[in-house]
């Protein structure tokens, strides 16, 4: 059985630190966002927001929000973007290799839906083939999803299922040893990881 590594204390000064990152990171960040915005709607005329439904704490589904990366009409719910990956535009592939398509999910902390750090939310069809493979990824429903997690940093980016199973290890861990000094050094490798454009 999971017992929660933060204490009652931690957990509020963790989501209050959500709640100020992610406000102040969206007006801070409010003129890059809509010079996003203006890019992606010049290049090729399409919604510059793209929405899809991952599951969340408890198992409870929610709307993610990125800057879309694929040309129009080619998101896909249940294939994974790959290296060189046709539908990408060529704005789409900038934006995934920085991470910065994730910026707008800075509104989904700010609602509760995720945490800045947590393990990545995943779609339901690719949770399936998951727990194929791990039944126990019912675990990472105990706690919010993360915009920034371990398994990115310490794997990259999760294109198969396989590579999942794998992330989801470094989830379980993470989990295990969930305490805001933790939540710092990931951020902090995020970053790292970010200005190296190791994204996808």
């Amino acid at each position: 059985m999971y017992k929660d590594a933060m204490s009652p204390l931690a957990r509020c000064i963790k989501r209050l630190i959500d709640i100020i990152a992610s406000f102040f990171g969206m007006v801070i960040l409010s003129p890059f966002y809509l010079a996003i915005w203006l890019a992606i709607k010049i290049e090729d005329g399409g919604k510059p927001i793209f929405s899809q439904e991952r599951i969340g704490r408890n198992g409870t589904p929610f709307q993610i929000y990125k800057f879309r990366t694929m040309r129009v009409n080619n998101e896909s719910d249940n294939q994974q973007a790959t290296k060189n990956d046709p539908r990408k535009t060529k704005l789409g592939e900038f934006l995934r290799k920085t991470s910065i398509d994730e910026l707008p999910q800075f509104w989904n902390v700010l609602k509760g839906d995720m945490s800045i750090v947590g393990p990545r939310p995943e779609r339901r069809y690719y949770i399936e083939q998951i727990e194929k493979i791990a039944p126990y990824y019912c675990l990472v429903y105990k706690v919010k999803p993360g915009l920034l997690s371990w398994g990115p940093i310490k794997i990259g980016y999760s294109d198969t299922v396989e590579k999942m199973v794998e992330r989801l290890r470094y989830d379980i861990i993470y989990m295990d040893n969930m305490t805001l000094q933790t939540d710092i050094k990931i951020l902090f490798y995020s970053i790292e990881v970010i200005f190296l454009g190791k994204g996808q």
